[in-house]
């Protein structure tokens, strides 16, 4: 049985296999949808189609909306023919408990899938309905990226920004001309909501869109009222939010149950931009998402299905107690030092206690103290819920290797914000760290490309590697010369830990944690229990 609107009419087929069906008419709501656009997706991949889509999902099927989802696609238009088109834009979300049981969802909320360069025309329909509400993103937070380091335009932005005839390439350079479109279709109000796992999220989204429209009223090419537009807060909104549910990549496991169910065509295939797609997407129960309350055109009644809404300033401390405390610094342990063990999967990890004992000394004693409680959400319930519930869950197949990816962008938000929190309360000396001042050493431990047998092993992806690797080039495993000054000039880089880590009683306590690493072979895991037996606080 393949997944198609046609075969879902086999309603007794699917319900024996457990799979829960829409209760809406799939083709009155298409029509409506295309009618009468009121929400627009940009970005095709799975935490769409597994959170917001299922959200409006069950709107539906609470007859709180009676208009879909449409979903465009920028960077890989190929997602769209093999992950929607080819299924009718129907999905499947399967939901991974920790007790081991599942639950299958067919998904029929997206109804419609355009593709912006060949389907401009379409594209500029939606956006200037004056029923569009919102129009969301999940284009991870690279797409968001308009200039280098040095601040000099990425070529691809350089290269949309110089066409004077066409449809621009980039989701930021189609977002900015469609929002001219609308201004010129009578100034219509809209709400732009980044749904990316990133801070201000909301306010990286405008500063890219504004890239756009500063040079084109620079060059004449628009009018300044459209800048006064897109700047009005009252016509266009780049609301904040928070996002969270860990959504690994399609497991085999996953599809091997769905074949068991005589489900056709779940096989996970690849594009030619090398974006992995399959028709169902699995992910933890787990889910957060809290937005900032600024529609000028209107919203969804999500609330209805869990959704917070909130100010912009309560959004920033979810963010802020979610990626500063109590769930990314704690990802990133298991991320260094799974790799360095030689672990395959998060909840593995969670079933060595050394490792549990140390992301709870990260998380309860070292960050909490000075942790953001946005009120709306407990932070001590999400910790717990983090530590006891979604880390351990075996059924989500997530491994360290992917939370590793660009760890050295991640420290400085991770763990940076916590250390200059200790110094804003008068904390000048952090020397009392243990645990945090070890996951640092972890890092440089892991940049050895070296696991704890002394093996080598491959680092993941991270635009910084060649960088951060040369700082420990000259160390081997076994050393014992001093390594201060192969350290010094990363250990004081406050871009990458938050502060200068010397100037605050941690530089020296990172290198003496680090030169107890590299000792030996099962230097690392002996190292852990060492400052556990030694350092660890009762929680």
């Amino acid at each position: 049985m393949k997944l198609t609107k046609e075969n879902l009419k086999q309603r007794s087929f699917w319900e024996a296999k457990g799979y829960v069906l829409p209760e809406f008419d799939i083709d009155s709501v298409t029509r409506k949808t295309k009618d009468r656009p009121t929400w627009l997706h940009f970005g095709a991949g799975n935490i769409f189609r597994v959170f917001p889509a299922v959200l409006q999902q069950h709107l539906l099927n609470k007859k709180l909306a009676d208009t879909g989802i449409i979903v465009s696609e920028a960077f890989d238009e190929e997602i769209l023919d093999k992950a929607y088109r080819d299924y009718d834009n129907l999905s499947l979300a399967i939901t991974l408990k920790g007790d081991g049981s599942i639950e299958k969802e067919v998904v029929a909320s997206v109804v419609e899938s355009v593709k912006p360069k060949s389907e401009y025309a379409r594209m500029v329909e939606i956006f200037t309905a004056p029923s569009l509400q919102i129009v969301s993103f999940t284009i991870t937070e690279k797409g968001y990226a308009v200039k280098d380091g040095s601040g000099k335009l990425l070529p691809w932005i350089q290269a949309d920004l110089d066409k004077t005839q066409g449809v621009l390439d980039t989701t930021i350079g189609l977002v900015a001309s469609l929002l001219r479109e609308r201004f010129k279709s009578g100034a219509l109000p809209v709400a732009l909501v980044s749904m990316d796992n990133c801070s201000h999220n909301g306010t990286l989204l405008k500063e890219a869109v504004m890239t756009f429209v500063d040079v084109w009223v620079q060059q004449g090419l628009c009018e300044k009222a459209f800048r006064h537009y897109v700047s009005d807060e009252k016509k266009v909104s780049f609301n904040w939010s928070m996002i969270d549910k860990i959504t690994p990549r399609p497991a085999d496991t996953v599809i091997e149950l769905l074949n068991n169910d005589g489900v056709e065509g779940m096989e996970l295939t690849q594009t030619k931009k090398n974006t992995f797609v399959a028709p169902f997407v699995n992910a933890e129960e787990t889910q957060y998402l809290a937005i900032e309350d600024i529609f000028p055109n209107g919203r969804p009644q999500l609330e209805n299905v869990g959704v917070l809404f909130s100010d912009k300033e309560t959004i920033d401390k979810i963010e802020r107690m979610k990626v500063g405390t109590c769930l990314n610094p704690l990802h990133t342990v298991l991320a260094i030092y799974g790799c360095l063990l030689g672990y395959e999967s998060i909840s593995a990890e969670m079933k060595n206690p050394d490792l549990k004992a140390f992301i709870e000394q990260v998380g309860y004693i070292e960050g909490m103290p000075v942790v953001v409680n946005p009120g709306i959400i407990d932070a001590t319930d999400f910790i717990k819920t983090t530590i006891e519930v979604r880390f351990p869950n075996p059924f989500v197949p997530d491994t360290p290797q992917r939370i590793a990816t660009d760890t050295s962008k991640k420290l400085v938000v991770r763990f940076g914000e916590t250390l200059k929190a200790y110094v804003a309360r008068g904390k000048q000396d952090l020397s009392f760290l243990t645990f945090i001042p070890l996951v640092f050493a972890g890092y440089l431990r892991y940049l050895m490309a070296v696991n704890d047998n002394g093996e080598p092993f491959d680092l993941s992806p991270d635009p910084n590697l060649e960088e951060m690797r040369s700082y420990v080039a000259d160390i081997k495993l076994g050393d014992r010369k001093p390594v201060h000054n192969q350290l010094k000039d990363l250990l004081s880089r406050a871009d990458i830990f938050g502060v200068d880590l010397y100037k605050h009683g941690l530089g020296e306590k990172v290198e003496r944690m680090f030169t107890q690493l590299i000792e030996g072979p099962l230097a690392v895991a002996n190292t852990i229990k060492e400052y556990l037996a030694s350092d660890a606080k009762t929680i």
